[in-house]
């Protein structure tokens, strides 16, 4: 069985963004209880967007991912961990558009460490100039977010057409402590890996101290 869920969202926010069944008119987990996802694909229309499956009242998180542009969507990049749906699950998005001028990028990342999972975003970084990254919800920079825990995975989205050059991870002084090479993603680039994500690093093991952030290195036309 599928179902498709839409809604007409606001950028920047996860507030209000609530997808509903686009017969129905009912969330997921009014429509569906007791279900399990093996699949989930979203899109936006332009810029970038996370989503993520959440219980209303607990707010615990079960699945997350990203949208990708309208049109490039690929069940394989769409499988997910199974997950049951609770009757008070909703489907939430985040979406932002592109920077607002030339060489300036919008970008989020899905980081987790072993204290959970947060969305970060950077807005209008300028091409080639290292910056750092804050929560979504109330603008933590990683260290202020994650301090004591260990940094287990990101991902990285960058707005269309923009280059992921690279990331770091950088300690109070300013030292960098780890440090990765992105992508560009989509089809319609030869070095594309991926529609969904510009960098994807699930297997790392890095403590992260007070005062510590996570800054990406982007370049758009």
């Amino acid at each position: 069985m599928s179902k498709v869920f839409t809604h007409n969202s606001t950028d920047d926010v996860w507030s209000g963004n609530v997808l509903l069944d686009s017969i129905a008119g009912q969330s997921i987990g009014i429509l569906i209880p007791g279900s399990t996802l093996t699949f989930a694909q979203a899109e936006y229309e332009a810029g970038l967007m996370a989503w993520r499956l959440q219980n209303a009242q607990s707010l615990r998180v079960t699945a997350r991912g990203w949208g990708v542009k309208a049109g490039q969507n690929c069940m394989s990049e769409a499988g997910i961990s199974p997950v049951r749906v609770a009757p008070n699950d909703i489907l939430t998005v985040y979406p932002l558009a592109v920077g607002s001028s030339t060489g300036k990028s919008n970008v989020l990342a899905w980081v987790t460490t072993t204290k959970g999972t947060e969305l970060f975003k950077g807005l209008d970084i300028s091409n080639n100039i290292a910056r750092p990254l804050v929560t979504a919800v109330n603008s933590q920079s990683l260290g202020d977010a994650f301090f004591n825990s260990t940094l287990q995975s990101i991902s990285v989205q960058c707005q269309d057409g923009c280059t992921l050059d690279s990331i770091q991870i950088v300690d109070e002084m300013g030292g960098v402590v780890f440090t990765a090479q992105g992508n560009v993603r989509g089809a319609t680039s030869a070095a594309g890996k991926s529609n969904e994500y510009n960098l994807e690093l699930p297997r790392l093991s890095i403590p992260i101290g007070k005062g510590w952030a996570f800054k990406v290195i982007t370049v758009s036309v």
